[in-house]
């Protein structure tokens, strides 16, 4: 039985990785091509000497393109990214945290729908049922998680209540060592959302980051208040707190970590399995988007299975395209498993090397 799996496995992940091939050289056409491209990729060609239409044959050939600067997505103007085929849709620009300065900003126009659409396809019905109400605690403003959470309820057949939550205003009272009033935001978010919940039946979901839960858990029973299901995602996701939110905190509701960004989408956790004693082990969404772990003095070497190295990202998507990009996370390289045939990773985590702290507030 066990070669058998083993088998299906090695089958499964050279199918998937000639699926990556594939798609990686599409995704190159479409960017680079004049008539779809965005006008970014388009300059950037225009000083190679070599064509990435046809030289990209597939993913490992991406190395050419060199490393994705972050701070190319720090200010406008941010029409450069704007595929021309897409020219006249309704653009979103969505931001990350801006907790290490200027927000870098993304592009989108579906992307959030496909990803979370996906997503959904993991969650479990009995513990996320069709037609229930969801709660959204979390960041609001300008964060794709705002309308992702909001098109996942609407997706499954339900309506979404909303928060109000600015992770910037926390973060500047962190840094001012105004802990006191940070701890009261919190507090006014996590009223926020109980008065949804006693308002509101039907609400059997919810999205929430590991801070927030345990301070909604600290009032309230979920499971009594009708909750079936927690999605879940943020830096402060920890085995220590996985364990804590299984055993302790949710009483049976169903948790589903997860870990993902603006930049990427939303990669799954692997199912939980006693072996890998409250690990959190995730997988990207290939392949729209790869993971790798990879020598943080080598950038270009990814490290072996169960080694420490920075996450390097690659988003291959019609609307935007990210290659090679280095992460501010560390983890452990992750083995392909029978349900995500490709690299995961374990453990995510802030990368160690940096010198200036991140504030992560509310996360």
């Amino acid at each position: 039985m066990g070669t058998f799996i083993e088998t299906d496995l090695v089958a499964k992940t050279k199918a998937a990785r000639a699926a990556l091939d594939a798609w990686t050289r599409e995704v190159v056409e479409w960017h680079f091509n004049p008539e779809t491209g965005c006008p970014f990729w388009l300059d950037y060609a225009a000083r190679l000497d070599w064509d990435p239409r046809t030289e990209i044959r597939g993913y490992d050939d991406l190395d050419r393109l060199g490393a994705f600067q972050d701070e190319w997505l720090r200010g406008g103007p941010v029409r450069r990214w704007v595929p021309k085929a897409y020219a006249g849709r309704p653009v979103y620009v969505f931001e990350t945290g801006g907790s290490t300065g200027v927000p870098k900003s993304r592009i989108s126009i579906d992307d959030f729908r496909i990803d979370y659409e996906a997503f959904s396809a993991t969650l479990p019905d009995e513990s996320f049922p069709p037609g229930s109400d969801w709660l959204m605690l979390g960041p609001s403003g300008p964060r794709r998680l705002r309308l992702a959470v909001e098109h996942l309820a609407q997706f499954r057949g339900g309506i979404c209540f909303m928060t109000d939550l600015d992770p910037r205003w926390v973060i500047k009272l962190i840094k001012r060592g105004k802990i006191d009033e940070a701890e009261a935001y919190k507090q006014h978010v996590v009223e926020q959302g109980l008065t949804l919940l006693r308002a509101h039946d039907n609400i059997r979901c919810m999205f929430t980051t590991p801070k927030l839960l345990e301070a909604l858990c600290e009032k309230v029973s979920l499971k009594k208040m009708g909750i079936r299901g927690v999605f879940c995602g943020g830096t402060e996701m920890t085995p220590q707190f996985h364990r804590f939110a299984v055993e302790e905190l949710l009483d049976g509701v169903y948790f589903a970590p997860t870990y993902g960004n603006t930049l990427m989408g939303l990669a799954v956790h692997k199912p939980r399995l006693a072996e890998d004693n409250y690990a959190i082990i995730y997988y990207p969404p290939a392949p729209r988007a790869m993971i790798e772990v990879v020598d943080p003095d080598d950038p270009a070497r990814v490290v072996g299975y169960g080694e420490t190295g920075r996450v390097r990202l690659t988003t291959l998507t019609r609307e935007f395209f990210m290659p090679r990009f280095l992460e501010r996370d560390e983890a452990e390289r992750e083995p392909s498993y029978t349900e995500y045939p490709w690299d995961g990773v374990r453990n995510v985590r802030p990368f160690s090397r940096f010198q200036k702290t991140v504030v992560e507030g509310v996360y």
